[in-house]
């Protein structure tokens, strides 16, 4: 298209006043203006504006494709905003795009923070879960929340979830009239659009794969710390991979595996009750949105799944499950497999006779009470089988 149909504007506290020319010019010519109702009001935009659709709905902008249209949106469209919501639904010469600066840069330059050194995450429509997984002592985060009372629900959250002592901030309608920033929590009622900036004091979760046990929720059936720890490094998580966890049980592995790098985890797991902590577990280390589980017993679950990167088996394996496997997975897909049975190690060491791979032999064992002393309390050994396809 020789001109953009669609234009994405983006608007601070300040109002008109902040807007380029070109914005300026864009929303002159506009049939339509969409934007929530702050914005609307902010720029005045009379009849010809459009509240978004609760829940978001890009509908009625790709409605008006072919007219003038314009699209308000905090600060930058791209940085947590409406921008990114539409691509998926336009061709590139149907845009573009006037940025204002962004909550993000705005609280940066108040704060006298780098931003490069700074964490930004949009929690207006996210849960505090997401800060879990990235809060430790030393970091420094900068969020954006739903309204004013969210900013005590997050105080309570980071109290009760190992961070009491973080310093906070909190930043109110930056770059107009009515900015406010107070440090610690505020006395009065906090206006919107509001962000809390967090420098964290208190450690977080360790980096290193094999996380504590009783991190998860779990009925006994876990893969334990120590075998977790080499499960990891075995499938060898790298940024952008997919990895299908067969037999999640606790989901400890598809967590760990997300913790470490890997980018999407499509777990299965049959029964519904191991499927709901499963599920409670992700969501607890603020992993939803990157996880999902379906409750489904492999080789039937794995139809329609997208292609994996790796694929871990946890539960029970068969010869029919590995066949599946072995016509699903494309080239260079890597496969591991704990067996623990007599009966799934003789299927280990038969598949690996026939598929190469690397064996690895583990005999844990723990220290238990003896009368007044202590021995050595084995646990079951496990045969690991990693393999590329």
């Amino acid at each position: 298209m020789a001109d953009p149909w669609l234009t994405i504007v983006g608007v601070g506290e300040d109002g008109p006043e902040g807007l380029s020319p070109a914005s300026h010019a864009a929303l002159g010519a506009a049939t339509a203006i969409f934007g929530g109702p702050r914005h609307l009001a902010l720029v005045g935009a009379g009849e010809r504006g459009q509240p978004w659709p609760v829940p978001f709905d890009p509908t009625p902008v790709l409605v008006q494709r072919g007219q003038p249209t314009v699209v308000l949106a905090s600060g930058d469209p791209f940085w947590f905003g409406a921008g990114g919501s539409l691509m998926a639904h336009l061709e590139p010469g149907e845009w573009t795009s006037h940025p204002a600066p962004s909550t993000f840069q705005l609280a940066a330059n108040r704060l006298g923070w780098r931003l490069e050194d700074t964490l930004c995450l949009g929690l207006h429509a996210a849960p505090f879960t997401r800060l879990r997984p990235v809060l430790g002592r030393g970091v420094r985060v900068i969020c954006t929340l739903r309204d004013g009372a969210a900013v005590g629900e997050l105080a309570g959250w980071l109290a009760e979830n190992g961070h009491p002592n973080a310093r906070l901030t909190v930043l109110e309608r930056l770059g107009g009239p009515h900015e406010r920033i107070t440090p610690g929590l505020p006395h009065h009622p906090v206006g919107a659009p509001v962000s809390v900036a967090i420098e964290a004091t208190d450690p977080g979760l360790p980096r290193a794969s094999g996380l504590p046990d009783d991190l998860f929720q779990h009925d006994g059936q876990i893969t334990k710390r120590p075998v977790r720890a080499l499960t990891l490094s075995a499938l060898a998580p790298r940024p952008g991979e997919l990895l299908w966890d067969i037999g999640a049980g606790s989901g400890s592995i598809g967590i760990e595996w997300l913790l470490a790098g890997g980018a999407r985890v499509e777990a299965l797991e049959a029964d519904p009750t191991r499927a709901a902590r499963a599920r409670g577990n992700v969501q607890s280390f603020g992993l939803s949105h990157r996880h999902r589980l379906t409750e489904a017993r492999a080789p039937d679950g794995l139809s329609g799944l997208p292609t994996p990167d790796a694929v871990f088996i946890g539960g029970g394996a068969s010869e029919a499950l590995l066949t599946a496997l072995w016509g699903l997975m494309p080239s260079g897909t890597r496969l591991v497999m704990n067996a623990v049975t007599l009966e799934t190690e003789a299927l280990v060491l038969d598949w690996s006779s026939r598929h190469g791979g690397s064996l690895l032999k583990v005999d844990l064992a723990e220290p238990s009470p003896i009368g007044r002393r202590r021995g050595w309390k084995s646990a079951l050994p496990i045969l690991q089988w990693s393999v590329t396809r």
